[in-house]
């Protein structure tokens, strides 16, 4: 049996509503964990909201509220975005909960009594956006000759008592760590963390006692805990760390962390520091993915370019956007999108192609065969397409999902659909009706087995048009499996069952641009 398969997305920082950014995270999660699960694998898929630190206290204040109810309204608005967007994740984690709480507090014990956590006086240059510390060589000129992050954002001079993690300790593990094949992807981003670290480890200040909106240090109610301590905390929090139990033994270490290239080093520095130091299992994968763009351009609230998903969502469809995400970005790069372009290209491969593929077969068979499917023999031009179909959906997509390589998987399985398609044009079964309907029927039915095999195949991507596909189809929700695509005795069960193709309903309606430039 394949082993657990355990997920993770970067818990979101919900001092404002969700952004396509958060989506696109997401969704690539979502689509990992289906694809996993119709592997055969037992999943675990974790996400959820960061709600602690500095960003979150001032925001709060600004508002006039309390950062918990910023923190509960906020994190509501998250978990919304995500059920709409048909994520199937097993637990939405807040670091607010209990449980959270317990586990942080249990981490920091384990690095104390490892001699790995000091008291000291902290002064530097600190990122309230990143809630990150910065050495002054990592710092680059703004406009007005003022101090900025890598990241661009305003830093600010900060002094106080704190306690320090013996990052230094640990630089030789961790370049042994990310020098393992595998561990950290894409490539670019294993190099940018060895430089780093090769750059020389300052140990790590870990607690704040400027503002008190965080998880209490053990012993020392006056310290905060550093928010990324408490953040990466959450996904053994989610196992039932410190308690153990099933999920702990089943799941840790986890099969994949997913976060954004900008927080890179917090999961490939810091967190496997914390957990060498508190005597635990590393992840074993760490993978970067790259900014979705609007229109090529960094979203920002000053620019007026943020785009709410649930807006897309409201336009366009779920599946549209799953879709367009998944297959437009080459993942782990930055990609772009626009109204236009998910339109254009929803419309040309899932309306026009997949979609009008189904239907018009459907069509044939309902009126030409009244809907009633019978045993035949392929010839050897079905047996071509067939084969194809089935290298596209059995092979070649399943290895470049599991390698991540979404768009490239998602190119395999549209070129498939474009050989149907070419196979409906030469055959012309339209035509065959009066001059040959037994080959109409081979001709149609053949198109039946392979729409099957591409509805199944495209599931993680489009879980709610594909579903209304294979519903159509006949085909029963326990055989929708990639190991079911090698099975062929559904389609003679079908006949043996006397089943009957309904008029079918189109499952890709084409999609309108709206006149409105908000998107």
């Amino acid at each position: 049996m394949a082993d657990p398969y355990y997920i993770t997305t970067a818990i979101h920082y919900p001092n404002g509503k969700p952004h396509i950014g958060h989506a696109y995270e997401t969704i690539a999660a979502d689509v990992i964990a289906r694809f996993q699960r119709l592997m055969g694998r037992e999943v675990r898929f974790q996400t959820g909201t960061d709600e602690h630190g500095l960003k979150m206290a001032q925001k709060a204040r600004d508002l006039g509220i309390t950062p918990r109810e910023l923190a509960d309204e906020m994190s509501g608005a998250f978990k919304d975005l995500f059920d709409r967007l048909d994520i199937t994740y097993d637990r939405f984690i807040r670091t607010t909960d209990e449980d959270h709480h317990k586990a942080s507090r249990t981490i920091w014990e384990a690095m104390e009594v490892k001699g790995d956590l000091y008291l000291d006086r902290y002064e530097g240059w600190y990122s309230v956006r990143d809630e990150a510390y910065y050495d002054e060589k990592e710092l680059v000129e703004g406009e007005g000759g003022e101090k900025l992050s890598p990241q661009g954002t305003p830093v600010e001079w900060t002094e106080e008592e704190t306690w320090f993690f013996r990052l230094s300790k640990y630089a030789e593990p961790l370049i042994e760590l990310l020098n393992t094949p595998g561990f950290l992807e894409p490539a670019s981003r294993r190099n940018e963390m060895i430089a780093f670290i090769e750059g020389g480890l300052k140990d790590l200040s870990v607690s704040r006692t400027s503002f008190d909106w965080g998880v209490k240090v053990p012993g020392h109610d006056n310290h905060v805990m550093y928010v990324w301590v408490d953040a990466l905390t959450n996904y053994i929090t989610g196992l039932g760390y410190p308690d153990g139990g099933g999920l702990w033994e089943k799941f840790w270490p986890a099969s994949l962390h997913l976060i954004g290239k900008d927080i890179v080093r917090f999961h490939t520095v810091y967190w496997p520091a914390f957990l060498m130091s508190a005597d635990l299992p590393m992840p074993k994968k760490v993978f970067g993915h790259g900014f979705l763009l609007n229109r090529g351009v960094k979203e920002s609230k000053s620019a007026g370019n943020v785009t709410d998903p649930n807006q897309l969502v409201d336009l366009f469809g779920v599946d549209s956007l799953r879709y367009f995400l998944m297959a437009e970005v080459v993942f782990g790069k930055d990609g772009s999108y626009s109204a236009e372009a998910l339109v254009n290209k929803v419309n040309s491969e899932l309306a026009n192609s997949f979609g009008n593929l189904a239907q018009r077969t459907l069509s044939m068979i309902h009126k030409n065969m009244d809907g009633k499917l019978e045993d035949f023999s392929p010839n050897g031009e079905d047996k071509t397409l067939l084969s194809t179909v089935r290298e596209a959906c059995n092979v070649t997509l399943p290895r470049e999902f599991e390698a991540l390589n979404f768009s490239v998987g998602i190119e395999a399985w549209l070129k498939a659909v474009f050989a149907c398609n070419a196979y409906v044009d030469e055959q012309a079964p339209w035509g065959l009706k009066k001059t040959d309907p037994e080959r109409m029927k081979a001709v149609l039915q053949t198109l039946f087995l392979a729409i099957r095999d591409l509805a199944i195949a495209i599931q993680p991507v489009v879980p709610s048009k594909s579903s209304a596909v294979l519903d159509q189809l006949g085909v029963t929700e326990e055989r929708r499996t990639y190991a079911d695509l090698s099975d062929e005795s559904w389609f003679n069960a079908l006949v043996a069952a006397d089943h009957v193709i309904d008029k079918p309903v189109p499952a890709f309606p084409r999609l309108e641009l709206p006149d409105t430039e908000a998107v």
